[in-house]
């Protein structure tokens, strides 16, 4: 039998001076000009905060003043830390920051619907089959970014090499696009869930049952190695190892008690509203104001920085639970991100670039923050605007990036790229990269199939080499 993560390198890419084929030309701004070749040592973590529902690109960070009323929308853009960038007035906190930040403008695929585009975007791989949302549960075949780095980053694997806060997001069903697919459940998250009712947080992964103290559990794990006939390199043997070693790891349970954190600090990553009862978004039914949890929407990213110095390697953070109860604007979009979605977005993402910046994290962290697509070039007559994967915007911060770029282009209104397209291949690949993992890397699948890791190539340019 096929061991499910057999590692095959077939090849190395070029060095890492050469180019990706993909240029910034006349595109690229930054406050410095980077060396030609850079060699830049490897992140020790990722940060991944997805936007679920798809923001409007054209709303908050690629405005487009010049097109006509139902295209550019009510918004204002204004200027940035960063020369020549400009975003929207609705983001004043993430100006501030921009020259810590670099802009994807020009991220493209084919997936209109939300379960097929949020399975390419965290995954970096299409979903097999028609575009479409799922109705019945599927198993989840590629493995997500996370899950992939766990098995393949190199040097001594973390006790938690990948984290997932603070729910699962659904559809229909929760959509498979977060955990290990046919890596297998060994490189699974450890889930760390909201207690929005005390602001808190838990893993029921790390909670030992009750009335079993170490010494028992001790008694229990060296029962277990007596009697078991299980080989040595068996998946279940595997999963229990990290079993044990999950409920011996301080360092992540103290780092999930951000009551810990001093109030200032709480707070200058934000409290937002509670969820109300009736949302405004097509009639009532929906509406980020509904999202569940949504005011711990901040405290999410306070936690993944927890996480990060406790030596998490990987985390994402899902903005959002319930698709509908999300960025998904296509009522009354404008009223929906000023009053409910960027003011938090704002707060904590450039709260969280600041506080690992002032840790000496940032170098060393990559952020990412991107939502499965953006929305048509066109308000409906609804107020709103719809599903738009042909073109949308992803941020990047940290981890080597240039601060103050902007990379690649949309058109004049905001619908396809005009310079250097970049799909989630792309994405995928470059934060492989920069962990040290050639994207050429290939896993496979249990039926011993080869897949290289990820579809695309690095953005390389972003980086100075």
């Amino acid at each position: 039998m096929t061991d499910p993560v057999a590692l095959l390198t077939r090849r190395r890419l070029l060095e890492f001076g050469g180019a990706s084929g993909l240029t910034l030309g006349g595109l690229w701004r930054a406050q410095a000009a980077a060396p030609a070749v850079v060699t830049r040592a490897p992140i020790r973590a990722c940060i991944l905060v997805f936007y679920y529902g798809g923001p409007s690109h054209l709303d908050t960070l690629d405005l487009k003043p010049n097109a006509p009323a139902e295209i550019r929308g009510e918004f204002r853009s204004v200027a940035t830390s960063a020369p020549g960038v400009r975003v929207c007035e609705y983001l004043p906190r993430l100006a501030r920051v921009m020259h810590k930040v670099a802009l994807v403008r020009s991220v493209t695929h084919a997936a209109t619907l939300h379960d097929s585009a949020s399975i390419h975007a965290l995954t970096g791989r299409p979903l097999d089959g028609p575009d479409r949302e799922l109705f019945t549960p599927l198993p989840q075949f590629y493995p997500s970014h996370g899950s992939a780095v766990a098995a393949l980053r190199p040097g001594a694997r973390a006790e938690v090499p990948f984290a997932s806060v603070p729910f699962p997001f659904r559809n229909v069903h929760e959509v498979p696009c977060q955990g290990g697919g046919f890596l297998g459940s060994a490189f699974d998250p450890l889930w760390v869930e909201c207690d929005p009712a005390n602001r808190r947080y838990k893993a029921e992964a790390l909670h030992r049952a009750d009335g079993v103290g170490p010494a028992r559990l001790d008694g229990r794990r060296a029962l277990l190695g007596a009697l078991d006939r299980v080989p040595a390199g068996d998946p279940l043997r595997a999963r229990t190892e990290k079993a044990y070693k999950l409920l011996d790891s301080v360092a992540v349970r103290r780092a999930m008690e951000i009551e810990r954190e001093p109030l200032r600090v709480r707070e200058r990553y934000g409290f937002g509203p509670e969820a109300v009862a009736t949302g405004e978004g097509g009639g009532g039914g929906n509406g980020a104001e509904m999202g569940y949890a949504r005011h711990m929407r901040g405290q999410n990213l306070l936690l993944a920085r927890r996480l990060v110095e406790a030596g998490v390697p990987f985390v994402n953070v899902y903005d959002f639970k319930q698709q509908g109860q999300n960025w998904d604007a296509h009522f009354k979009g404008a009223n929906q991100h000023k009053t409910h979605l960027l003011p938090q977005a704002d707060q904590s993402l450039s709260a969280l670039i600041e506080d690992l910046d002032d840790r000496g994290l940032l170098d060393t962290t990559l952020v990412v923050a991107m939502g499965e697509f953006g929305r048509t070039p066109k308000i409906n007559g609804d107020g709103g605007r719809d599903h738009w994967p042909n073109c949308y915007t992803v941020v990047l911060a940290g981890g080597g990036v240039a601060g103050g770029a902007v990379y690649g282009a949309s058109d004049k209104i905001g619908a396809f790229p005009a310079a250097d397209p970049v799909t989630p291949g792309d994405l995928a690949a470059t934060i492989f990269w920069r962990f040290g993992i050639d994207p050429a890397t290939e896993i496979t699948d249990r039926a011993g199939r080869p897949h290289r890791v990820a579809a695309g190539e690095p953005l390389r340019r972003l980086f100075g080499e």
